[in-house]
Parts: C-alpha cells; sequence; structure tokens
C-alpha cells in the first residue's frame, strides 16, 4: 500500500503501456505479465486490489470500448491466484501448507517455480484465444502519462527496488535460520512505512486504516468453518479419496490430488480446500501430492467468482467503479 501511494504500481503499469509502442495485443500480454508479477511478490490479494483499479483507469484514459476494458479486466483479474505459486508469501494457501508441513522458503520456491512459469504461459494463451477479437490492433499511448510523472517521491521510489531485494533476501536468511516469514514481512513492512512516514510521502493512518483488513477476517472465519467440517467428517471421506489415489501410480495420486483440490476449491472456496486437504495429507507421505494440492488450490478458484478471496476482492473493486460482472457472465 505504502508502494501504490508513491506511484510504483501506476509507475510500472504506464511503463508497460509505453513499451507495447501502441500494439493492442503486446499491452494485453504485458498487462498479464504485470499483473502475475506483482502477484508473485506481492500476493494474489495485493494483485487484485492494487493493480485493478489501475488498469481500469489507464482502460478509461485509452478511450477502450466496453469489451476490450472487459477482457483486459478478466485476464488481470485471471492472472491473480494462476500466478501465486513461486512464494510462500504469494497466497495465503502456500502459507497455511507450507506452515503444516513446514516447508522452507527455498525449498518451497524449488518445487513451484517452475509451475508457476507454465502457468503464466497458459494463462497467458488461453486468455488470448477467449479475447483476441476484442483486442484492438493499435492504442493511442500517448493519451497516457509519462511513467515518472506518476512518481510521488523519486528518492523513495528508487530506494524501493533495494528494499525489495533486502527483503528477499532476509526470506532466504530466515529460511537459513527458521526464523518465520512473518517476522520479514511484517517488519519489513513496519519499516517501509516509517521510512515513507518521515518522507512525508504517506499519512501512516490512512494506510492503517485502508489496509484490507477484511482480509484477515474472512481467513479467521474460513479456519472455524473447515474445523467445523472436519468434525463433520468432511476431512474422513476426503481421506479414503487420497489414501486411494495414493496407492495407484505417481502420476495419478499427483494428477487426482490437484483436480480434487481444484474442483472443491472453485465450490467451497479455496482456503477450506487448502486446510482440509492438507489435514488429510499429513498422514500421507507424498510430497508431491502436497504440491499437487497446493496448485489445484491455486488455479481452480478461477472456475467461481466465490473460489477465492482475491476473486471476490476484485469484482468488489470493480463494482465499487461501477463495472458490474454478473455471475453468469464471469
Amino acid at each position: 500500500m505504502v508502494l501504490d501511494e508513491i506511484g510504483f504500481f501506476e509507475w510500472a503499469a504506464l511503463k508497460m503501456a509505453k513499451l507495447s509502442k501502441g500494439s493492442g495485443h503486446k499491452m494485453f500480454f504485458y498487462s498479464i505479465i504485470l499483473g502475475a508479477i506483482v502477484s508473485a511478490l506481492f500476493a494474489n490479494d495485493g494483485a487484485a486490489l492494487i493493480l485493478t483499479p489501475i488498469l481500469l483507469a489507464k482502460m478509461n484514459i485509452l478511450k477502450l470500448n466496453t469489451k476490450t476494458i472487459l477482457a483486459f479486466l478478466l485476464a488481470g483479474g485471471f492472472i491473480s491466484d494462476r500466478a501465486s505459486l513461486p512464494f510462500v508469501f504469494s497466497n495465503l494457501t502456500n502459507i497455511v501448507t507450507a506452515n503444516c508441513f513446514d516447508i522452507g522458503f527455498r525449498e518451497f520456491i524449488s518445487n513451484m517455480i517452475l509451475p508457476y512459469f507454465i502457468s503464466v504461459i497458459a494463462s497467458m494463451g488461453i486468455s488470448w484465444l477467449i479475447f483476441r477479437k476484442d483486442i484492438p490492433l493499435h492504442v493511442d499511448i500517448n493519451l497516457l502519462k509519462n511513467p515518472e510523472d506518476v512518481i510521488k517521491h523519486k528518492g523513495l521510489f528508487n530506494f524501493s527496488w533495494l528494499f525489495l531485494a533486502l527483503l528477499l533476501v532476509g526470506y532466504f536468511i530466515g529460511d537459513a535460520y527458521d526464523i518465520p516469514i512473518s517476522v520479514f514481512a511484517l517488519g519489513g513492512g513496519i519499516i517501509f512505512l516509517t521510512i515513507a512516514t518521515f518522507t512525508k510521502t504517506v499519512e501512516p493512518k490512512h494506510i492503517i486504516k485502508e489496509a484490507p483488513w477484511q482480509v484477515v477476517w474472512f481467513s479467521l472465519g474460513l479456519y472455524i468453518v473447515v474445523y467445523g467440517l472436519k468434525n463433520a467428517g468432511l476431512a474422513d471421506y476426503i481421506a479414503e479419496v487420497l489414501i486411494y489415489l495414493n496407492t495407484q501410480s505417481e502420476v495419478l495420486a499427483v494428477v487426482g490430488t490437484g483436480f480434487l483440490a481444484t474442483f472443491l476449491s472453485a465450490f467451497m472456496n479455496n482456503i477450506p480446500t487448502i486446510m482440509v486437504m492438507d489435514i488429510t495429507l499429513t498422514d500421507i507421505a507424498n510430497e508431491a501430492m502436497i504440491y499437487a494440492n497446493i496448485v489445484g488450490c491455486n488455479l481452480g478458484p478461477k472456475m467461481t467468482p466465490f473460489g477465492s478471496l482475491a476473486t471476490l476482492l476484485w469484482l468488489h473493486t470493480l463494482s465499487k467503479k461501477g463495472v458490474n460482472i454478473s455471475f453468469w457472465s464471469y
């Protein structure tokens, strides 16, 4: 949110637009790539909350038609979950699973970096196939501001690159000494907010007040729901399926777990799904099935509007901007 206040993400969006050199199709791909990077580094919920209004504002400035704007918004919204695979902090599902199975930061990346790239490339290809007729061949990028003009504090903007790099290094150091990721994430957030406050670039009270606290309450509520479902016997039914899959070939076990997680996430939301699946997988010593569960829970929720918190936040953000996407349209 501090980066957003100083114009970091708006600068990135404008930079991507300028790099397209007026090609509508290049701009489409670049906007998805930007969404994939932001989702990986700042979590899927962050990507949905921060990039959506920026992209919508740019589309309106470019005077694009409704179908084109919808194509860009849907592609950008869908990538938020699909690209939240590479780091533990990229998605709540990753955090829950990493904590449950004591997966280290480095170990998580080494196993999930390839699925991340495959997911992003597949998403770009399929999104383009679906929306290609709605993407204009040429866009007048001269209507947009220069990226440098939206930066509110040049010194803090330049420092933010170094700070993000140091934060990433901190995660690796924490992994080596068994320090929780939350220490660096929360500590880094407080330090950066303090620095931004001293430069008089942001108002800390505004940042804290406007933070998406609904993410926290939503997650806590679902924790309670999950343990209710567990006590009602849902975990036992899922365990039977997973135990059966584990007795089959490795390929069937992995693919079956992935698809089970996918469909449960779509219709039950991915947070309850990842938790119930994790509970049952603790008795099954199959590392590949654990990672398949994460992939399924990050890709599956895009099938329905209520599959993930990121999608719900994305739809809420759009509705506040006057863009309403119906259930059936989605």
